[in-house]
């Protein structure tokens, strides 16, 4: 019999950060290594079975805690244009947000505190194709101003601070 995995939520409640014990951990880190790493493989890593890896990953997936996904590379999918952009906004914050968060080509919303009061970034066909996004942002009434951050290369992208 193999134990579940040590997933639950801190004395806070629901919101709060999960709690991972070790072993669920280095289950991570063996699937942000490999997503596409058989069970049993991990298993033998990390000193379980293969049907304990895959409940433990099956319940991490229904705690929210991971999603296993392909990340693509956009300049050989032929979108060679990425930016960051910064959104200034006045009333209500989190409906500018979800509004924001709607439109299709926006793939990252954050409310911030400094400069700006939300971030989103962006992947595009090319500059045309961002000057359509940034007339899209700006006719969300809320919207007070934008600036943009163009992407001109990229130097570092992991996804691996999960389980520090």
């Amino acid at each position: 019999m193999t134990t579940p995995p040590r997933v639950r939520r801190n004395s806070a409640g629901s919101g709060g950060p999960v709690v991972l014990d070790d072993l669920s951990k280095q289950i991570i880190e063996q699937l942000q290594a490999d997503g596409r790493k058989p069970y049993a493989a991990i298993g033998k890593a990390v000193g379980l079975s293969e049907a304990a890896v895959r409940q433990r990953v099956q319940r991490l997936q229904d705690a929210g805690v991971m999603q296993i996904v392909a990340v693509t590379d956009p300049l050989t999918l032929g979108f060679p244009r990425q930016a960051m952009i910064g959104v200034n906004c006045e009333g209500d914050l989190e409906k500018v947000a979800d509004e924001l968060a709607g439109i299709e080509e926006i793939d990252y919303v954050v409310l911030t505190a400094g400069s700006f009061d939300v971030i989103v970034e962006v992947v595009c066909e090319g500059d045309g194709h961002l000057l359509e996004i940034l007339s899209k942002i700006r006719a969300i009434p809320a919207v007070r101003a934008t600036e943009s951050f163009v992407y001109l290369k990229l130097r570092k992208q992991t996804y691996s601070w999960g389980t520090r």
